[in-house]
């Protein structure tokens, strides 16, 4: 076999696996996607009750109580973001560079991850909220 040949082969060996990874993550995306819709759905439905059978004050004070609850959902990739530019622009080296890259890339690869984390902490923090004004 020839090296061209053997070059083509591996070729085609990763494009496969990785055609079939790509398969199945859009499978667990889409089931992702249909379960995010109907939390929300139901979300919609809880937040239409209270509406209609609470005070303003009661919602008020129940959006007060979840916004404290997840104060701090979905801050932490951005202020990572900075914390490490500012550390390559302090040493403004080529190396410092290529970590800040390194650390970018290692925090968007979570990024997407805690993205989904934030929303699920998120709607965590307002079953909690909820349980704790309307379920005693």
């Amino acid at each position: 076999m020839s090296k061209s040949s053997k070059s083509s082969t591996e070729w085609d060996k990763h494009w496969q696996e990785y055609s079939k990874m790509l398969e199945k993550w859009k499978d667990v995306f889409q089931t992702f996607q249909n379960t995010t819709i109907e939390m929300q759905k139901k979300y919609n439905e809880v937040m239409e009750q209270a509406a209609t059978s609470s005070s303003k004050d009661t919602m008020k004070q129940f959006g007060e109580n979840w916004q404290k609850a997840m104060n701090q959902a979905g801050m932490d990739t951005f202020k990572q973001f900075s914390t490490n530019w500012e550390n390559a622009m302090n040493e403004y080296t080529a190396n410092a560079f290529k970590q800040f890259s390194e650390n970018w890339q290692n925090t968007l690869n979570q990024s997407g991850m805690e993205y989904f984390k934030s929303y699920g902490d998120m709607m965590n923090k307002f079953a909690e909220t909820w349980q704790n004004m309307w379920q005693k």
